[in-house]
């Protein structure tokens, strides 16, 4: 009788955090960021499945480690509620809302992108991310150290990004090769 017991707590476990996740999936725009204060409410307040001390905790994790921060602080969430299969259903729940409108838009679109109105919409798409793009590259660029190893190694992985060939993760691990050995060669030089 208990273990029935137990069963049906732990499906409804289950389930309440497939709903409570799928629903922030489905109502909430804007990204991952945007999901943050509705995760809180939900996990916190609602189900009482963390604190908010815990949550701060969690999206901190959630945004240091590879990965989407509401996919991660699901996943995160669901794994402390009930373990491998709560992490699973919490995510599932998370990401199931934006897979099904994409697979059904992508119907949609391929129904629609002979059309001008969708050709002229698509441009002005690829026009907005491009905007997107150069304000992350202006942002960053506003917070990198202001050293002339900083602007060498940028000018480099831009042109041999452009002009050949190469996967952007080589590009990345060279980068930060040739940043911690300049650090390595500044710090022993500062000593003596």
């Amino acid at each position: 009788m208990q273990k029935t017991t137990q069963k049906k707590k732990d499906f409804k476990t289950l389930f309440s955090l497939f709903i409570t996740f799928f629903k922030i999936g489905l109502f909430t725009f804007g990204g991952g960021y945007a999901m943050i204060s509705l995760i809180s409410k939900e996990t916190s307040e609602k189900h009482k499945w963390t604190t908010d001390d815990e949550i701060l905790e969690i999206i901190a994790i959630a945004e240091s480690t590879p990965g989407p921060i509401s996919v991660n602080s699901a996943t995160f969430i669901g794994y402390r509620v009930a373990g491998f299969f709560g992490s699973f259903f919490a995510t599932l729940g998370l990401i199931l809302p934006s897979f099904l409108i994409i697979f059904t838009l992508s119907f949609v679109l391929n129904q629609f992108s002979e059309a001008r109105a969708v050709k002229y919409a698509f441009i002005g798409i690829r026009a907005g991310v491009l905007a997107l793009v150069l304000k992350g590259f202006v942002g960053m660029a506003k917070k990198c150290p202001k050293k002339w190893i900083s602007y060498l190694i940028a000018s480099l992985v831009f042109v041999i990004a452009v002009f050949v060939d190469i996967s952007s993760i080589y590009l990345l691990i060279a980068c930060a090769l040739i940043g911690l050995t300049y650090s390595l060669i500044a710090e022993r030089r500062a000593k003596k």
